[in-house]
């Protein structure tokens, strides 16, 4: 199991800096001591390739005198701190100016590359040269002098090279480069020739030691990248642009792989990676490290240590705030397994979109209404849920449809949206009704057949329409088009065309334990965040469900609901998150005060009666009534973080 309280220690530093003149062991413990770290990950070599100790493989930073990285290790040792060592490898600026045969060329445009390599930052090699031999005897030199715990090799992915050996290769393969997919075939050939290499350059000299590849972010479905590595770490900046919503969405589908331990990494930084003197404020570490363990990760923070080698003690006193509290937890923490009563099938792991608009939005919707959830792709198992979400995206593996089918015979519940549950052209399941096609409309309007926030009129819905006829089911909402799409030759006002009444249609319905949704909501609430299309998924989403949710907690939208089990202690954890995020600057979410929830209901299903609920870390027991298998309680304060642990 890797340990929860890491700092990922960057120290990217250039040539003309001094190196290491204020470094000392006793300060760097002192640190970490308050910090309450218990792992760190130590530089061997940065981006701009240079190795921070004596090296016959690489070259030492020209202003380094001493090793710095065995001195770290040294005292990590001492008191009893993991530290993994970090090797950069797709960037080695150094290498990139000696040896223009190995670098990594992103088009076959010329001005483009040019325009690239001349640009102020970091640039990659290629995999697919002697840059490759070169990083394996780097890293074998490093197990060899050192015998570290880990290897971290950074910034390293899938992806497509123009250089001449890519080109040469590709064609003695006989794959077309003009053809995506033979394109996409041979960087995974690439990729899966480095893991290959640089995990045998590892085990070779340990069978023990944790090997992670960081790209930055985890493909759903694509083990390729997925396997190559001892346990994950998900890089997740709230503040960086990624948002605080972005986690929880890398977090579950991550806790769904079998055997897998994970790392949430965030940062201490104002921003994101290369910041000095960027500070979080405590309260923004404590909700991103509780909001880590909540969702079956441990933590990882991101610092940036000063070329000099002193550790900024600010920096550490600021951690220790959240990890101390993390350190107070762990009882609850470790081994615990989340529990899901809804699983998504992952848009991503479908179409191989990162970041596909579709699950951005389940996850979104899903997050909001405090509902307990896993994102899956088509090779897990569904029976263990009770509904399954198929978020927009076409299907087209028919194992995948076949599986679905499968669930839905067995009294799966399913919610589909768009063209998810189609197939060539026709719906794959019964909803009563057949599949008409794209509606040549858009925008156009959703009309509910049920109570709304502001009651029963038309709501714009800005985003793509799918018609089909409706028999034998229940309708939950109709779509009305505009009287025409906006052009040139025909548009009314200033946004968009108002509602025609005479031309209504079914627009999602509800037969048995389907139901189907004919817009693409999900994409469209990734996009546009309408109110409306999370009223159509909360009805569709109850009606299912009818009041089987393992947990039910009446809680704002911005608060955070997960539950885990442990089961060799024979409890379940309910974890309540709630922060109030605020935007600065141009799009910066930040966290400053606490706000605290108080008298929290919380309805909770459970076979047989507990023992206990309690308040933890606090210790205080809570009262709490027992009635037809649901456990109610109130919970008096959730700040920031609240465990609520019901003993068997």
């Amino acid at each position: 199991m890797i340990r929860k309280r890491q700092v990922h220690l960057d120290f990217h530093t250039s040539g003309l800096l001094d190196v290491g003149t204020k470094f000392s062991k006793e300060q760097f413990q002192s640190a970490l001591k308050a910090g309450h770290v218990n792992s760190i990950t130590v530089f061997s070599k940065c981006h701009h390739g240079w190795s921070y100790h004596p090296t016959e493989e690489n070259e030492m930073h020209p202003l380094l005198n001493f090793d710095l990285l065995g001195a770290q290790l040294e005292a990590c040792k001492e008191i009893d701190v993991n530290a993994p060592v970090y090797i950069s490898a797709g960037f080695d600026e150094k290498d990139w100016d000696k040896h223009p045969e190995w670098r990594f060329k992103r088009s076959d445009d010329k001005a483009d590359c040019d325009e690239y390599e001349s640009e102020t930052h970091f640039h990659l090699l290629c995999f697919n040269t002697e840059y490759l031999d070169v990083l394996c005897r780097q890293i074998e030199e490093v197990m060899v002098k050192y015998n570290p715990c880990g290897i971290f090799l950074d910034i390293v992915s899938p992806r497509f090279c123009y250089c001449d050996k890519c080109k040469e290769d590709m064609k003695n393969m006989g794959l077309d480069i003009e053809k995506e997919e033979d394109r996409k075939k041979f960087e995974n050939i690439v990729y899966e020739k480095y893991t290959t290499a640089t995990n045998n350059a590892v085990r070779k000299h340990s069978s023990t030691a944790t090997i992670f590849h960081n790209g930055g972010h985890i493909p759903k479905g694509d083990y390729g990248v997925i396997d190559a590595n001892t346990h994950l770490e998900l890089e997740s900046l709230p503040t960086g642009g990624w948002g605080y919503d972005h986690f929880p969405l890398s977090a579950a589908y991550v806790r769904t792989l079998k055997d897998t331990d994970f790392l949430g990494m965030t940062g201490k930084f104002h921003h994101s990676w290369g910041e000095f003197g960027g500070f979080k404020h405590p309260n923004a570490l404590i909700y991103e490290t509780a909001l880590s363990v909540a969702n079956g990760a441990g933590c990882s923070i991101g610092d940036q240590m000063h070329p000099l080698g002193e550790m900024n003690m600010a920096t550490y006193n600021l951690i220790g705030k959240a990890y101390s509290l993390v350190e107070e937890k762990e009882p609850w923490l470790d081994g615990a397994q989340n529990v899901a009563d809804i699983a998504v099938l992952s848009s991503e792991s479908l179409s191989g979109g990162r970041d596909a608009k579709a699950d951005v939005g389940a996850n979104r919707m899903l997050l909001e209404n405090g509902r307990l959830y896993n994102f899956i792709d088509g090779t897990m198992d569904f029976s263990q849920y009770k509904l399954l979400v198929l978020p927009d995206v076409k299907i087209e593996d028919d194992k995948i449809i076949d599986k679905i089918k499968a669930f839905a015979e067995k009294g799966g519940k399913i919610i589909a949206s768009a063209e998810a549950l189609t197939k060539d052209g026709k719906f794959f399941l019964n909803i009563g009704g057949e599949f008409i096609g794209e509606n040549k409309f858009n925008p156009t309007y959703f009309v509910p057949a049920f109570d709304t926030v502001n009651g029963n009129t038309e709501y714009i819905m800005r985003c793509n329409s799918f018609r089909f006829d409706a028999e034998n089911c229940e309708i939950a909402a109709y779509v009305q088009n505009p009287y025409f799409n906006r052009a040139r030759e025909h548009f009314c006002s200033h946004a968009h065309t108002p509602n025609n009444p005479a031309e209504q249609f079914p627009g999602a319905v509800i037969k048995g334990n389907i139901a189907y949704i004919g817009w693409d909501i999900f994409t469209a609430y990734a996009k546009h965040g309408h109110l409306c299309f999370k009223e159509i998924f909360n009805y569709v989403l109850d009606r299912l469900m009818r009041n089987s949710y393992t947990v039910d907690v009446k809680i704002p939208d911005r608060a955070v609901v997960t539950y885990t089990r442990q089961e060799e202690e024979k409890r379940n954890i309910l974890h309540l998150l709630f922060a109030h995020t605020t935007v600065r600057g141009e799009n910066t979410e930040v966290i400053e005060d606490t706000i605290p929830l108080y008298n929290v209901d919380c309805s909770v299903k459970k076979e047989a009666k507990p023992s206990r609920v309690i308040l933890e870390p606090q210790g205080k027991e809570l009262p709490f009534e027992y009635n037809n298998g649901n456990i109610k309680f109130t919970v008096p304060e959730v700040d920031i973080h609240q465990m609520i642990v019901i003993e068997d």
